[in-house]
């Protein structure tokens, strides 16, 4: 999903937010970051992240989900930019702001160097249909929800990218995808999304963090979604 500039268990990301033993309490990103473990497990199960990171991966398959992601991240880009829009404290709305500036700069011309020879896709599959849906559906949803349905995008794909990194074979054909994941600045910038994240959720009711919690879990859901469909080169059933 394109800018994009986390291990299982969870003392293994060295990004998790500690517990503020000031206050007592467990940071909202550790409980749902706990919480979706088995997710992010059965991901790096995938058929398509296994073969991205031997390198077996067909480059039809990749080709597809390169154009899918090239049409979500058109669409993630104005979420991005739609939060900062709504967010009060100036440093998170700048930090947004670099986000979607970023996304557009770094990760699409990411894809315009495979997409050349790729091409580009001509209409969203049902999977990222339903993706770009479900993030700015949170348009109307309290600024939190709405900000917490892009984090999976940042942290999952960072993750990802980290344990593909440490796996991957020698002279892997998608050795510049799985660099552009697991590099420290889309570390940094996924460390600067979960830590507004903690914020927001430290001020929210818990009727809004559990929304929160909701659709972060759904959007790592999507995340599965995303990339299965890439590798079954999903297309419309009617």
């Amino acid at each position: 999903m394109d800018l994009k500039h986390v291990k299982p268990d969870k003392n293994s990301l060295s990004i998790n937010m500690k517990s503020d033993d000031t206050h007592n309490t467990v940071k909202w990103s550790e409980e749902v970051w706990e919480r979706v473990q088995p997710l992010i497990d059965s991901i790096m199960q995938l058929p398509f992240v296994q073969q991205l990171a031997d390198g077996t991966l067909s480059r039809d398959r990749f080709c597809f989900y390169l154009q899918q992601d090239s049409i979500y991240l058109y669409h993630y880009c104005k979420v991005l930019a739609h939060i900062a829009s709504r967010l009060e404290d100036m440093e998170q709305i700048a930090t947004f702001l670099d986000f979607a500036r970023t996304t557009v700069v770094v990760e699409q011309g990411m894809h315009q160097v495979f997409l050349a020879e790729c091409g580009a896709a001509s209409a969203p599959s049902p999977s990222c249909r339903l993706y770009t849906a479900i993030q700015q559906a949170q348009a109307t949803a309290p600024v939190e929800v709405e900000t917490s349905s892009v984090l999976p995008c940042f942290w999952v794909y960072q993750e990802v990218g980290k344990r593909i990194a440490a796996m991957a074979v020698a002279h892997n054909p998608y050795a510049q995808w799985i660099a552009t994941y697991s590099d420290e600045a889309f570390e940094e910038s996924t460390r600067k999304a979960i830590a507004i994240c903690d914020a927001l959720a430290e001020e929210a009711s818990p009727k809004v963090r559990e929304e929160m919690t909701r659709i972060f879990v759904e959007c790592t859901k999507m995340e599965w979604l995303f990339w299965q469909s890439a590798y079954e080169m999903e297309q419309w059933a009617i």
